[in-house]
């Protein structure tokens, strides 16, 4: 479905204020699960859309393939290195907003 984009903001506000960051990823990824779900239910409530059935089973295919990656590599991933790695994500995908909206 989509996000908000707030994911890495979300994760990197946590950092700074202290939250493990194995911790601030595994809150986003929840929060932000739940609140694709809301949205999800509140524009079929709120809308005369209905559901592509035939596009669910790959998205939902897509999602289970990548739970166990994601926390394979947050598990093996040094606390430091995985600071790093939030770090530079957030500047990139700040940096390409910023350029898509310049030109």
């Amino acid at each position: 479905i989509s996000g908000g984009g707030y994911g890495p903001l979300v994760t990197s506000g946590q950092i700074l204020s202290g939250v493990n960051s194995k911790n601030a990823i595994g809150i986003t990824s929840l929060s932000e699960g739940l609140t694709c779900l809301v949205g999800v239910i509140t524009y079929l409530i709120f809308t005369n859309h209905t559901i592509r059935w035939q596009l669910a089973p790959s998205l939902v295919l897509g999602a289970i393939l990548s739970v166990p990656f994601a926390a394979y590599t947050v598990k093996k991933v040094k606390n430091v290195r995985l600071k790093l790695i939030v770090g530079i994500a957030t500047l990139v995908l700040g940096l390409v907003t910023l350029g898509k909206l310049i030109f």
